[in-house]
């Protein structure tokens, strides 16, 4: 049976654009990072991402996956013990998930899992039968969870509290550290051949919010990433050079489409063009030293 905080929480939602699923997994996120908390995962781990911008800043878009890094590089890292506490802190709130640990097919310096649970019975169990019709039954509910085992230990950390299902606290990178690690996904990120637009809609949030970005984490990310000599010292110049060549290359049609899903107002996008991100990061501030 589903916790009444739950339904508390599903019935607080004032984005009547969020359809019913999505405003069930993003209780989901919010339990499943409770579970990992309250089993010391944000004593090894650090919450980033699209979802941390989500959940703990308020980004004004819906997102799919967990992602988190460790704080110092631990290749031999066992995620199993966290991800059954979260299974059971998930069970005691009425969520009756699978989650298993993927198997790696080749090497990779990130651990995933995955948090799944057929739709229907989701939908029964919180009772929200009017929208029945509507479901696929054999489709399920899924959240990947991933973890970087071999982080570049420059980035900071801080706490920042969560409200629902419970108060507690989340340990997640600063923010200008962040900004670095999103920044080097718009840069580089390879996904499936194309552009992955919820990076670029994000880089607008950290734009728009002025939050200095961490040149010298980024340039770790990149150092690591084996994408920029280490003997060439990254500056702001020499990183708009790099974004700019870039936006050249983007198919921004295919960057919309992909974002679109995820925001309640499409026409947020129809600005989007390589002159439109140019001119947007000549507001991109970069953090003192």
């Amino acid at each position: 049976m589903i916790n009444p905080k739950i339904k508390h929480m599903l019935s607080q939602s004032l984005e009547t654009k969020m359809t019913e699923t999505t405003k069930i997994r993003e209780v989901l996120q919010q339990t499943a990072l409770l579970g990992l908390q309250r089993h010391g995962f944000f004593e090894k781990a650090a919450f980033y991402g699209g979802t941390a911008l989500r959940i703990l800043y308020g980004l004004d878009r819906f997102s799919e996956d967990l992602d988190f890094t460790l704080l110092k590089p631990d290749k031999g890292f066992n995620f199993n013990p966290f991800l059954e506490g979260m299974q059971r802190e998930l069970a005691s709130f009425g969520f009756d998930m699978e989650v298993n640990l993927k198997n790696k097919t080749f090497e990779s310096s990130v651990l995933s899992a995955f948090m799944k649970m057929n739709t229907i019975t989701l939908h029964l169990a919180i009772g929200s039968e009017k929208t029945l019709k509507t479901i696929n039954h054999n489709e399920k509910v899924h959240i990947k969870l991933e973890v970087d085992v071999d982080p570049p230990t420059v980035f900071r950390v801080e706490n920042h509290l969560v409200l629902n299902p419970l108060s507690f606290y989340v340990l997640t990178l600063h923010k200008g550290d962040l900004f670095a690690g999103k920044m080097y996904a718009a840069l580089y990120r390879a996904w499936k051949n194309r552009v992955k637009g919820r990076d670029w809609y994000d880089l607008i949030w950290y734009i728009q919010n002025q939050v200095p970005l961490n040149i010298d984490c980024l340039e770790k990310y990149m150092r690591q990433g084996e994408t920029r000599p280490s003997s060439q010292k990254l500056t702001k110049e020499l990183l708009l050079e790099l974004l700019r060549a870039k936006l050249e290359k983007i198919d921004w049609e295919g960057a919309k489409n992909d974002v679109r899903p995820f925001i309640a107002e499409p026409d947020k996008l129809k600005i989007w063009s390589a002159s439109y991100f140019s001119d947007l990061l000549s507001h991109l501030k970069i953090e003192s030293p």
